[in-house]
């Protein structure tokens, strides 16, 4: 056993089971290969109905779920593993990253959540990251269009995902809403 592999195993601990949730396929692939070369055991799945049902078959100690999946949404797999074994270490990864989805996923017990594209190393330093340890600060601020779309999404999760309750505390259009909704997060 190299150095390398001696200090993965140690930052892993002895159960090194890992479930990725991702329905990128590619991706999928790629980050499974480079976590098992760090020392995990890896488990994968491409729904939340798949992931959910291997998360009660089979709790895992580490879990790295996608946010926005083709069949609902991650924070219900963050959700079933919690169920199952409190001391899971799960981060949630999306490309829609924003402030109210991330304090959703850590009530629901994620430790981290990163935003796409995020290398294997971003995702084992997130999953291995001991309770005391902080995340670097990010070093440019949001834009003012990041900021409305922040507090759009905010008011969003509040509203449990309700479109029309958001709309009608917004105070816009439901179809405005929903447009704002489809879009990717301004820089």
């Amino acid at each position: 056993m190299s150095s390398e592999e001696a200090n993965s195993a140690a930052l892993i601990g002895e159960d090194a089971s890992l479930l990725i949730v991702e329905d990128d396929k590619p991706f999928l692939t790629r980050l499974a290969r480079a976590m098992e070369a760090r020392g995990f055991t890896v488990e994968t799945a491409e729904s939340v109905e798949e992931a959910v049902a291997k998360a009660r078959a089979n709790p895992p100690a580490y879990a790295v779920v996608d946010m926005r999946l083709g069949d609902g949404n991650g924070l219900d797999v963050v959700a079933a593993i919690r169920e199952k074994r409190e001391d899971a270490r799960t981060i949630i990864l999306t490309g829609y990253g924003n402030i109210a989805t991330a304090v959703t996923a850590v009530k629901l017990g994620a430790v981290d959540y990163l935003s796409k594209p995020a290398d294997a190393d971003d995702v084992f330093a997130a999953l291995t990251r001991t309770s005391g340890e902080r995340a670097a600060p990010p070093e440019n601020p949001m834009s003012a269009d990041r900021v409305r779309w922040e507090h759009i999404q905010r008011v969003y999760e509040m509203c449990d995902r309700n479109v029309s309750e958001t709309a009608r505390r917004l105070n816009m259009h439901r179809r405005t809403l929903q447009r704002i909704l489809a879009k990717r997060a301004p820089r």
